[in-house]
């Protein structure tokens, strides 16, 4: 008798490095995420915290801001200089103000957590940020509008031929917008899907960086092409 084996697809299990120096916050995302399907290791300062991002295949980094030795915003910085220009980075903080979002933004972080947090969220988080790991890309990679490029697969923007340094953060809002163009986003559009968070609808955030993607691509060109909508949001288009 001939036996047929049904072979099913392979699940990719994501691994996630968590760098908390609290053992008790550390034990509690570890367990959750585990239960969760995720494969974690645990590092309990930045250094350790390096060290084992070296070694391992890691998908997503869970980073405490204050930790001993170097703080989280340091420890991103340093994940970005090795290169990991795109792992996705989700910053723990207890420091909830603008400044301090924008600050832990610019270092590296892709997303933020407020203290004290409830683990549903952060695992929406973790998902929101993983979802496309091991997942053919299908969109459109290559964006333009006017002398303006942005080419998603070598994570790369040039305005009139002249490549520009966006970070990562700034990347990520210039490829929505550039999704979006003649759009009108009001700010919570573009929070939720910059971000994939909510924010406090007072914070500016969002203002901040618009004004560093002008600085970059606008500034020095005659052509403006992301334009105020008072009292809507943004809108990136050709006067």
């Amino acid at each position: 008798m001939c036996v047929s084996h049904i072979l099913k697809p392979t699940t990719i299990v994501k691994q996630i490095l968590v760098i908390e120096d609290e053992p008790n916050v550390a034990a509690f995302i570890s367990q959750g995420l585990q239960e969760s399907g995720y494969k974690v290791f645990v590092a309990y300062d930045g250094a350790n915290g390096l060290e084992l991002l070296k070694q391992k295949e890691i998908d997503l980094v869970v980073l405490d801001i204050i930790l001993p030795g170097m703080d989280g915003r340091e420890v991103a910085k340093k994940i970005r200089n090795l290169g990991y220009a795109t792992l996705p980075i989700i910053m723990l903080t207890a420091l909830g103000t603008t400044e301090n979002i924008v600050k832990g933004l610019d270092a590296g972080a892709d997303d933020y957590l407020l203290k004290p947090f409830k683990f549903k969220e952060l695992l929406a988080r973790i998902r929101a940020r993983t979802r496309t790991i091991g997942v053919p890309v299908n969109e459109e990679q290559l964006l333009t509008l006017a002398d303006l490029e942005l080419d998603g697969d070598a994570k790369q923007v040039k305005r009139a031929g002249s490549e520009v340094k966006l970070t990562s953060t700034e990347f990520r809002l210039l490829e929505y917008l550039l999704k979006n163009r003649n759009k009108v986003l009001s700010r919570m559009d573009i929070l939720e899907n910059v971000w994939d968070i909510n924010f406090n609808l007072g914070t500016n955030v969002v203002d901040v960086y618009v004004n560093y993607l002008r600085n970059k691509i606008d500034k020095q060109y005659d052509n403006k092409l992301i334009h105020t909508v008072i009292g809507m949001g943004y809108v990136l288009k050709e006067e």
